[in-house]
């Protein structure tokens, strides 16, 4: 029987300004990619916070993830998905080195009694493995301003799977100035996908995931087919 990474019934949130994103139905299988896309302003970023349990959607709205409701279990499925992309919220520091982002991290995710050594290029190397592939991954002594785009934002997406999470979100993958970029990016996001971890991850433009070779078709949600209103 098919599991159900996300099931949404006229999802919604509303501001004093009117509609932030929604009213939306949409289901995500377990283990599947799915691509949020929307002009600016669209309430992209707001739904995948929603949707990993960081923010709650208006009353009425019936929102399930991980086979929780939401808000009513959003620690447990806050504890269950990571999210990246989000300006702000996973911005790396870009004097340090890679082996203090990811030790960081490490230490952040361990038990408090723990100590958290500084990680070597091999421990690097595993834990970039599912978000790099085959790509080159950055060593241990590399400094973050010295990281290409795409690198960067894979680094923060190996960050966000250390914890183990069973669905990911990914903000913005058009970010990455370079389509050849964007493309790199969304074969990983696929993979992972492939390996078993729901990803959700948004851009603008809808067009330009015709380009990919998938390994499974995407799930597609457009926000452009939703009613974004504001008061006057």
């Amino acid at each position: 029987m098919t599991k159900l990474a996300i099931q949404a019934g006229d999802l919604h949130l509303a501001s004093r300004r009117g509609l932030v994103y929604g009213p939306l139905d949409w289901t995500l299988e377990e283990g599947h990619l799915g691509i949020v896309t929307g002009p600016p302003d669209s309430g992209k970023s707001t739904l995948m916070l929603t949707l990993a349990g960081r923010m709650r959607p208006s009353r009425g709205s019936r929102l399930e993830v991980l086979g929780h409701q939401l808000p009513a279990a959003e620690r447990w499925v806050q504890r269950h998905t990571s999210v990246t992309g989000v300006a702000g919220l996973d911005d790396l520091d870009d004097v340090v080195t890679v082996r203090s982002t990811v030790r960081e991290r490490l230490a952040w995710l361990a038990p408090w009694y723990r100590i958290v050594r500084y990680p070597g290029n091999e421990q690097i190397a595993e834990i970039c493995r599912l978000a790099f592939g085959d790509l080159p991954v950055p060593t241990a002594k590399t400094r973050v301003y010295e990281l290409d785009e795409p690198s960067n934002l894979l680094l923060r997406i190996a960050l966000s799977l250390a914890s183990s999470p069973a669905l990911i979100t990914v903000d913005a993958v058009d970010q990455l100035h370079d389509l050849s970029d964007q493309d790199t990016v969304w074969s990983r996001l696929d993979a992972i996908a492939a390996s078993g971890v729901t990803v959700v991850a948004s851009t603008t433009d809808a067009h330009e995931l015709d380009r990919i070779p998938w390994t499974t078709e995407p799930s597609h949600l457009d926000l452009t087919t939703t009613d974004i209103a504001e008061e006057a």
